[in-house]
């Protein structure tokens, strides 16, 4: 299990860092403050109603970096911060988080896609960590000389739920970074923010965007190590 546990430090190590980084970027962008006056509650009304869209809420809601759309009650929360401040990084903020409203009113596929696999990876990730260890106590307790791997049946199980949360962190890149594209791309052309602005909204988005690739990388690493033990690869 030790090259499991080393891809789980390293992960952390990136993880951290790229969450570092995106803490600066936000904490520096914070400063730059928007001619336009806008906060980032107005920004966020703006861009619905520029998209057509009424029926979406914007409200407030407690923490740093909690900001998310709710498909189901239609409501685009933004941190109390991001809610009230009138910067960059608000109104980057801002704006992606309604460029999953947009993509919900379009219907973009691989947000349908994503929102179809919630219920599955809500179950794979409550129990896959517990299956997967008891599928390495199986196969151990289960070795003989007709079958020297042991039963796999129980870890080819817990593999198939990590596959299941492995896959939809990488479903989760594209609508990520299309909602980031849709927000920029309306700041840009409606001119809500300054060229100056526009620089302080891309890089702070391009940093959040890392933070669910380093996580996808990740959930990959992890997955291939379990599999190889699944296939017959070397146990540490």
């Amino acid at each position: 299990m030790i090259g499991y546990y080393i891809i789980i430090v390293i992960s952390m190590l990136v993880s951290w860092w790229v969450s570092y980084r995106l803490k600066s970027k936000f904490e520096y962008y914070s400063k730059v403050h928007l001619r336009n006056g806008l906060s980032g509650k107005e920004v966020a009304e703006k861009m619905l109603r520029d998209n057509g869209i009424n029926d979406v809420q914007v409200i407030s809601v407690p923490g740093q970096l909690t900001d998310h759309y709710n498909p189901e009650n239609k409501t685009v929360n933004l941190s109390e911060a991001v809610y009230m401040q009138r910067n960059a990084a608000a109104a980057a903020v801002a704006a992606h988080e309604c460029g999953h409203a947009v993509q919900h009113k379009v219907g973009y596929s691989m947000l349908q896609l994503r929102s179809k696999l919630v219920p599955v990876v809500q179950i794979s990730s409550n129990l896959m960590q517990f299956v997967l260890i008891a599928g390495i106590m199986v196969m151990v307790a289960t070795r003989s000389i007709e079958n020297p791997s042991g039963n796999r049946l129980v870890l080819a199980i817990g593999v198939i739920m990590f596959a299941a949360t492995t896959l939809f962190a990488f479903i989760t890149l594209p609508v990520e970074y299309d909602a980031s594209n849709r927000a920029m791309k309306w700041l840009r052309d409606t001119g809500a923010v300054t060229a100056e602005e526009y620089v302080g909204v891309k890089d702070s988005l391009k940093w959040a965007a890392r933070t669910y690739l380093v996580a996808a990388i990740g959930s990959l690493a992890q997955l291939l190590y379990w599999a190889s033990l699944l296939l017959g690869g070397r146990r540490d």
